[in-house]
């Protein structure tokens, strides 16, 4: 269930998952290899970069009044050993390279 989900989700992709999608697949971002929409337990991430351990999520309206859903799935994927970060779409959409730049920051880290 969770694996159509994904397909689905990645049919779907939001104006912000394509627009991040489209700087970080390919290992454009310095290297790093992502995937998108994957499924991780009973969730689906929006974008993973196993290697490090981070996951990427960008929520959009919706998400401001979702945020102990949101708090409780970050705290699982976290037991798993991720790091989970946060955008908001409209960051994505406007402020693209701060984006980019905070996202390879993190991957810094985790080397």
């Amino acid at each position: 269930m969770t694996a159509d989900r994904a397909r689905s989700l990645r049919r779907g992709s939001t104006e912000a998952e394509t627009q991040l999608w489209r700087f970080i697949r390919n290992r454009q971002l310095s290297g790093w290899k992502f995937r998108r929409q994957v499924p991780i337990d009973r969730f689906v991430v929006d974008f993973l970069c196993r290697e490090a351990k981070l996951i990427i999520e960008l929520d959009g309206s919706q998400h401001a009044e979702k945020t102990d859903g949101d708090l409780a799935r970050t705290d699982l994927l976290e037991r798993y050993g991720y790091r989970v970060i946060r955008y908001w779409n409209s960051d994505v959409l406007s402020r693209t390279e701060d984006v980019l730049e905070d996202i390879l920051a993190h991957l810094e880290l985790r080397k």
